[in-house]
């Protein structure tokens, strides 16, 4: 059997992936509602495959995504879609998904995605391939943002918040000086100086 955790906000959805699951090899060993739950699961259960709902609130499913990666996680993933935007898109697709499955499918197209997952191959359909890559291409609509790597968008929106660098350092663990580093590689990413320029940016990739 191999180890599913499923998280989606909606008891439903956790229900009937569990019965579409049910006479198959894959084995939920937990589903959850959130995406900070679903990390600390994650720790606790070490499943094979983690499923994710893009949407979910607090912590959604591309933040959880991308702090797996960040702490160096690189288990298959599953995206759950009802839609997914071209920021969305291009985040998960830079925090290497393996697999994109849109929720009107059919159930059978979830199992297909576990299946090619689980044998280390791409479950997402060449349209979004091909989306992403027109995006990266041409990428006027993306947001300057997702130049970023979590760790610097986290600080991006601490400036926003109006953290100072020391503040910043103490809310991450990290020196005050590791805090300047971070904020000068940013700023070069930006193409900006300063850290009102980057509040301002964060700022609107929020509110987007």
């Amino acid at each position: 059997m191999i180890s599913v955790l499923v998280a989606d906000d909606h008891a439903l959805v956790r229900a009937g992936i569990e019965a579409v699951l049910k006479d198959s090899r894959f084995h939920i060993v937990a589903a959850i509602a959130n995406g900070e739950a679903a990390l600390a699961a994650i720790e606790s259960h070490d499943p094979a495959i983690v499923v994710l709902d893009i949407g979910m609130p607090g912590m959604n499913g591309v933040q959880a995504l991308q702090a797996l990666r960040s702490n160096a996680d690189n288990r298959s993933v599953i995206m759950l879609v009802d839609t997914i935007t071209d920021r969305q898109l291009l985040a998960v697709m830079r925090a290497g998904v393996q697999g994109i499955v849109c929720k009107s499918s059919e159930a059978e197209t979830l199992l297909e995605a576990l299946d090619k997952v689980s044998c280390g191959q791409q479950a997402i359909h060449a349209s979004l391939l091909q989306r992403a890559l027109d995006l990266s291409l041409h990428p006027g609509n993306a947001s300057p943002m997702d130049r970023l790597s979590p760790r610097e968008q986290r600080i991006a929106r601490l400036v926003a918040q109006g953290l100072k660098n020391r503040e910043i350092g103490a809310e991450l663990g990290i020196g005050e000086g590791t805090i300047k580093v971070y904020l000068h590689a940013i700023y070069h990413k930006l193409g900006i100086v300063n850290r009102t320029a980057l509040a301002m940016l964060a700022v609107q990739a929020q509110s987007d």
